[in-house]
């Protein structure tokens, strides 16, 4: 059919097709089948926790979301403030292990296994941390490891400085390492999500550098200089943790269950478990699984070498108890200042790339140590490792944020953070069962091959482009 279009000289043709009103009316009898579509949906959601109810919710074609910052809201500087005390706590607690070790030795007439096993109480305190975070988060929110956390390391520290029976320290070392694995997890996994992670999370954990580097000088100069008691040292441990429950329970009290359900709802339409979703489930179970493999061997390399560097120098390198002492505040320090200053040069470069050089260099720098015999040498180099060490917990934080869906932030990197901190227990243990038998030299080409295989695990994360949100 064809009519004009007004006055002009051109002619529209508008062809009618009854029968395409017919067609469209097919659309009718699909529109009739949604109500089993919902029933479908409210089976599955049946099958979902009560705590994770918005869990449930479809995919977002498209998520543009401000991240937080250190700065905003405004509720964000005491929050990141309080966690940064928590990891001063941390690692005050971790750093610990290397100085007492000699006179925990003597105090108790315990052999290098024996004694060891402080280092294996933590290994169990991590796992039950891994499985129980997602759980403690859906269910109590922030809250509920600002509370968990700093009360776990607070019974810790009473107990230990009554002197018990060795068996008791053995377990309530599992109960500080409860309280490190819900914080380590928690923490990382909030600021790690923020802008600008890579800057902020180094500055937490050159935090917990802090805390490690003043735990062996002041624990070695009470020791040695005062001529107190090892147990005396955990006097100022119970007023740090008591300090640490004040400051987080007040900072992230408003942070409840129902909190964080709100602002960590699924992105996916998987429902169930979200932590069974990142371990399990592919492509995120290759990242969380490469991750805590990666966190394992490092925070193994970090804690097997900064707690047995102290018995290494007197026994290998006969220096005196103090200096010995001072070699692992070097350590400690050289990490807290790499965390400090590397943090600005990792995301510049990115992860991916830093962290394959960062672990090379330290790799020859740890053989330095090895094969040259001389004290002073070994001071330098071992600071030198720890500086080129520190930013590489923060770096695997950031890779996890960037190569997984926000919903799976806190369930994977905790589970990686978690399940990677048992390697600061796994491993400073099977040093010291095998100095028992080979001696204590027996440190430096553990700590070499442990090197060289979290290099392998870094090199197999996917290629890493922005974060998913």
């Amino acid at each position: 059919m064809e009519r004009r279009n007004g006055g002009a000289s051109t002619a529209v043709l508008a062809p009618i097709e009854l029968d395409q009103v017919s067609k469209k009316q097919e659309v009718l009898p699909i529109a009739s089948k949604m109500p089993s579509s919902a029933a479908t949906s409210q089976e599955r959601e049946s099958t979902v926790p009560l705590n994770d109810r918005n869990g449930d919710l479809p995919s977002p074609n498209t998520v543009t979301e401000r991240l937080e910052t250190w700065n905003s809201p405004r509720r964000n500087i005491y929050r990141v403030g309080a966690t940064f005390w928590s990891f001063i706590v941390m690692g005050m607690n971790d750093a610990t292990y290397g100085p007492i070790i000699p006179y925990l030795e003597e105090y108790y007439s315990l052999s290098y296994l024996i004694v060891s096993l402080i280092f294996l109480s933590p290994f169990v305190g991590y796992n039950l941390a891994a499985l129980l975070n997602n759980s403690l988060h859906l269910k109590l929110g922030q809250r509920g490891v600002a509370f968990f956390g700093p009360i776990l390391h607070l019974i810790s520290y009473i107990v230990i400085s009554i002197h018990p029976p060795y068996p008791v320290l053995v377990i309530v070392f599992i109960l500080a390492g409860v309280g490190n694995g819900f914080e380590d997890s928690g923490w990382n996994a909030w600021i790690g999500a923020m802008a600008n992670a890579n800057e902020v999370l180094g500055f937490l954990h050159g935090c917990y550098g802090l805390g490690a580097t003043i735990a062996p000088l002041i624990s070695t100069t009470m020791i040695t200089k005062a001529g107190v008691p090892w147990y005396y040292w955990y006097y100022v441990m119970i007023v740090a943790a008591a300090i640490e429950l004040v400051t987080s329970l007040h900072a992230f009290w408003s942070a409840s269950g129902a909190v964080f359900r709100e602002a960590h709802p699924r992105t996916a339409d998987a429902g169930g478990s979200r932590l069974k979703e990142a371990t399990f489930r592919r492509p995120a179970a290759r990242v969380v699984w490469l991750s805590a493999l990666f966190l394992l061997g490092y925070v193994g390399v970090e804690v097997a070498l900064g707690g047995w560097i102290v018995t290494f120098m007197i026994r290998v390198r006969h220096g005196a108890a103090f200096a010995s002492g001072m070699t692992a505040t070097g350590f400690w320090l050289g990490i807290t200042v790499g965390r400090l200053v590397l943090g600005f040069v990792t995301p510049r470069i990115g992860e991916k790339l830093a962290i394959a050089i960062y672990l090379p260099i330290a790799m020859a720098l740890e053989l330095l140590f090895w094969l040259v015999p001389q004290f002073y040498v070994s001071v330098v180099t071992v600071a030198l490792v720890g500086f080129f060490l520190g930013p590489m917990f923060p770096a695997a934080v950031v890779a996890c944020t960037k190569l997984l869906p926000k919903h799976l932030h806190v369930s994977g990197i905790g589970f990686a953070a978690a399940f990677g901190g048992s390697g600061g227990a796994m491993f400073p243990f099977a040093v010291g069962a095998i100095a028992q038998a080979k001696g204590v030299k027996v440190l430096q080409p553990i700590i070499v091959a442990l090197l060289a295989i979290i290099w392998l695990l870094w090199m197999g994360l996917p290629r890493m482009a922005r974060k998913q949100d």
